[in-house]
């Protein structure tokens, strides 16, 4: 059966999941369930799929009896390869991804299925990365990372703010900054999960710290150094905004994003291209002591999460796998990110980054769908490989993302 005959164009992987759950919602409130987009709920609970299916209905007011639910498990190598086989995209919800998304990503690279996820964990992707890409060539599968706010809007938003600088003065930017001007949303337990899955797996293996601290680990093999440095710990005065700055908790994952999607883009922002992100904290001494709070708490937490005795004693008072945000938290949650580009010549261009929701779940979700359903359906120009979302979707995904409450604009 060719890519364009398959049963599926999306399965979502991990339905009955916080994430899953509010991804699927979003493809029925905008697809249907019976529509033009053919697509299922995936998982490996029967009884949970189900329920989702029947309360999608009654949350949405459609029937969703008719919606397919494909059960399995991720460590079944003959189901992974039906699986995938199945369907052109597999849409995939469940982290940690180094525990449970190695053999699935396989799957998909050795059968040709186009694959996007919601993976920040940086030494996972450069592990896959190294394993799979030759595979994911041959069969003409585009795996694409990093489909929600880990990191389209940093992603998508140095993607934009070249494309503009092109456009506006004939010339790329040289240095982009991201500065996170606000944001409101609540944790998961999922997301909470990855991170201490991280922390553990770097206590036992250096190669698992150095893939999340090196700036440009992401980059192809034999391209991973250039001119930006590790993120910094500590606050910062930033003169063009006139505002302290403290480190941006996505930084060390959005920055070597960005600098991947350069390079798969044959160094269209340059060689010598800069990439930084940090969070505003305000001017004067008021925003000094903000930016020294913030910078102490983050590193204080970080540290203690890094200590085996102390992540196991926290891990089981915090939010769970499955937990999430409310409702009324997401609808009321936003983002509202800051872009500032510089090129080589002094020209300079600011930007902006709006979500409508809460980045972690309610934009997220949205994000992540609208990615399946363009490696589904958009006329692509890239083939096989893993991927970065700028340099698979570009300008496909751009214009997509106004759909899921996610805009790109340029300051006047």
């Amino acid at each position: 059966m060719s890519h364009d005959d398959r049963e599926f164009e999306v399965v979502i992987w991990g339905a009955s999941g916080f994430t899953g759950r509010l991804t699927a919602e979003y493809l029925l409130h905008e697809y249907g369930a019976s529509g033009s987009l053919r697509w299922a709920l995936g998982g490996r609970n029967s009884a949970k799929l189900k329920d989702v299916r029947k309360e999608l209905g009654r949350s949405t007011g459609c029937d969703t009896s008719a919606l397919p639910i494909l059960v399995g498990d991720s460590e079944d190598a003959a189901f992974l390869t039906q699986l995938t086989r199945r369907t052109k995209v597999v849409c995939s919800t469940v982290g940690p991804y180094a525990k449970y998304g190695s053999k699935l990503l396989a799957a998909c690279a050795a059968n040709g299925t186009d694959y996007c996820d919601l993976t920040g964990e940086v030494h996972w992707m450069q592990q896959m990365i190294d394993a799979h890409h030759d595979a994911a060539v041959a069969s003409g599968a585009r795996i694409v990372f990093n489909c929600g706010f880990d990191c389209i809007p940093s992603d998508l938003g140095a993607f934009y703010m070249q494309r503009e600088m092109r456009a506006r003065h004939g010339v790329p930017c040289a240095e982009i900054q991201l500065r996170v001007k606000g944001f409101s949303g609540g944790a998961s337990g999922g997301t909470i999960a990855s991170m201490l899955s991280m922390l553990e797996q770097a206590e036992g293996d250096p190669s698992v710290g150095r893939a999340m601290q090196e700036p440009y680990s992401l980059n192809p093999k034999g391209q991973r150094t250039g001119p930006d440095s590790a993120e910094p710990l500590g606050p910062h005065y930033d003169q063009a905004v006139g505002q302290w700055t403290a480190p941006f908790v996505m930084a060390s994952i959005n920055t070597k994003v960005v600098r991947r999607s350069n390079a798969l883009l044959d160094y269209a922002y340059g060689k010598d291209f800069r990439y930084n992100e940090a969070m505003l904290m305000g001017a004067g001494p008021a925003g000094l002591m903000k930016a020294l709070a913030t910078s102490g708490g983050s590193a204080a937490m970080m540290g203690a999460m890094s200590i085996g005795a102390l992540r196991r004693a926290a891990s089981g008072r915090l939010p769970q796998p499955g937990d999430g945000p409310t409702e009324a938290q997401r609808e009321a949650g936003y983002f509202d990110l800051l872009l500032r580009g510089t090129a080589a010549d002094g020209q300079a261009l600011r930007g902006r980054v709006l979500g409508d929701r809460d980045p972690g779940y309610g934009s997220t979700s949205k994000m992540l769908s609208e990615s399946a359903v363009c490696l589904a359906r958009d006329p692509l120009t890239v083939g096989g490989g893993l991927w970065t979302p700028a340099s698979a979707m570009g300008e496909a995904l751009l214009a997509r993302m106004p759909r899921a409450g996610v805009t790109f604009e340029i300051e006047a």
